[in-house]
């Protein structure tokens, strides 16, 4: 099997030894020698033989779900402290059950990830920034996969309780994990580099994302930032030497330095960029040579992130063939940045998430890759802003009405306001606001074959139901018409 292969590769199992050890929390109930295969914190696809994490969420408190698990027959349990008074002990003890009780299971869990992430004894690549960390993420572990059996974050594991169900999939065969860390919050990041330890750590780019609760661009600095400061001290933080926020970072960092980018400072840097039909290509540079890579994605925000991905290949010893191969196998997460023809019409469907640096750069995108043809932005609202929610808002209206487009579609509690912004810059634009569904049912009406459509909005938004709908009409339409 290829050594990036590891869904056959079995996590490792947990003594009760290990999880009071890595929690430091109190036995209540059952035999200390008891053992588990792994840790849920879903009473729905929980199995068997794995101990229960009531994690106390927004909406739901998994102690609430302890009675149903013991039910099912699982015999472990991790529970808030608070929660110990009560408990049907007598009840439990006769089915057998281990009860682990501990200060805050949030914080639990992740202190058992990072128990994992020692025993396995592998190396961490942790990949920030506000915007690229997933296709950065997915790109890194193509290339580091092609020389070491690598884990890698699935989907939007990256925060608080994602990180640690990622570490929780890692055993003795892997030898490097590429993770992805998102915050929303101060402190957020160094909580997260704590579990999972960084060797390498990269920082994409400093933008406005998340400013409801980061507070500024500064605010955002510094909670980024914090990364740097986790990383192991002879380690190295890959940073983009084209975003002058990230290069600031580098002067108060006492980690090594690699720089990537356009930039002549970049040590891993693209020349040649060419936008074509089929994706982008460049000439990639590094310090151990060059080679021509074929993207088959879209974007120069792409070839950015392709580039802090060569750059961990190269700090790993991967030579310079097995990076392009790497990057070349790459395809998109759903829903970033996907080309898909639907009848005779191209859709960007980029609908995953979106901030206002995403925004511009998915509108640059439309505009280079349309050319002549006729154009279209759906816009749907940018979370998380707070006090900038408005103006931002007006900027990417602005920003739509002088990319070339024929039309603009607008949902959401801002839609105002990107029309405003739209028709101070050109107040000729045909600017259509409502609802997914009225948007779905005039954009229908008014697309036409050659027709480019970029959809973007926050992930909340549910942008992606207007591609699935536009599938739906083509589909429909071609079987009535057969």
């Amino acid at each position: 099997m290829s050594p990036a292969t590891d869904d056959y590769i079995k996590p490792m199992p947990w003594t009760m030894a290990d999880i009071l050890d890595a929690t430091k929390g109190d036995l209540l109930l059952g035999n200390i020698k008891s053992s588990f295969s792994g840790i849920s914190i879903d009473s729905r696809s929980i199995s068997s033989d794995e101990l229960f994490v009531a994690i106390r969420g927004n909406i739901y408190d998994g102690f609430s779900f302890a009675g149903y698990v013991i039910k099912q027959g699982i015999r472990g349990l991790l529970i808030n402290m608070e929660k110990a008074n009560g408990l049907p002990y007598e009840k439990w003890r006769k089915k057998g059950v281990v009860c682990v009780a501990v200060k805050d299971t949030t914080k639990a869990l992740g202190d058992l990830a990072r128990f994992n992430r020692k025993r396995a004894d592998v190396s961490v690549v942790a990949i920030t920034g506000s915007n690229g960390k997933t296709s950065t993420k997915d790109m890194t572990a193509a290339v580091v996969a092609r020389k070491f059996c690598t884990l890698s974050t699935e989907g939007n594991l990256n925060n608080e309780i994602g990180l640690p169900l990622t570490l929780f999939r890692l055993c003795s065969r892997h030898k490097w994990a590429i993770l992805e860390l998102g915050i929303n919050n101060p402190g957020e990041m160094g909580r997260l580099a704590d579990i999972c330890l960084p060797d390498v750590g990269v920082i994409t780019n400093i933008s406005r994302a998340h400013l409801e609760g980061l507070g500024s661009i500064k605010g955002i600095m510094r909670a980024k930032g914090e990364l740097l400061e986790k990383i192991r001290p002879d380690g190295t933080a890959i940073l983009n030497a084209d975003d002058r926020r990230v290069l600031d970072m580098a002067d108060k960092t006492s980690r090594n330095v690699l720089f990537y980018g356009l930039s002549n400072r970049a040590a891993v840097r693209a020349e040649s960029v060419i936008n074509k039909e089929g994706g982008v290509s460049f000439t990639l540079v590094l310090p151990s040579g060059a080679v021509p890579v074929n993207l088959r994605v879209f974007g120069d925000f792409m070839v950015s992130n392709a580039l802090a991905a060569s750059a961990v290949g190269y700090l790993l010893g991967i030579s310079v063939l097995e990076i392009k191969a790497g990057l070349e196998d790459f395809k998109p997460a759903h829903g970033r940045m996907n080309i898909i023809m639907i009848g005779l019409a191209h859709i960007i469907d980029d609908t995953y998430n979106a901030n206002p640096d995403s925004m511009k750069a998915a509108i640059m995108t439309l505009k280079s890759l349309k050319g002549k043809n006729r154009g279209a932005i759906i816009i749907g609202d940018m979370f998380e802003l707070g006090e900038y929610s408005e103006s931002t808002h007006k900027e990417i209206g602005s920003l739509s009405a002088k990319s070339d487009i024929a039309k603009l579609y607008i949902t959401g509690g801002f839609a105002e306001s990107v029309a405003a912004g739209a028709r101070e810059k050109d107040n000729s634009l045909d600017i259509f606001t409502g609802t997914r569904e009225e948007i779905l049912e005039d954009l229908t009406d008014w697309l036409m074959p050659g027709d480019w459509v970029l959809i973007k909005g926050s992930r909340a938004m549910g942008m992606e139901k207007i591609v699935e709908g536009l599938k739906d009409y083509v589909l429909s339409f071609t079987l009535s018409a057969s």
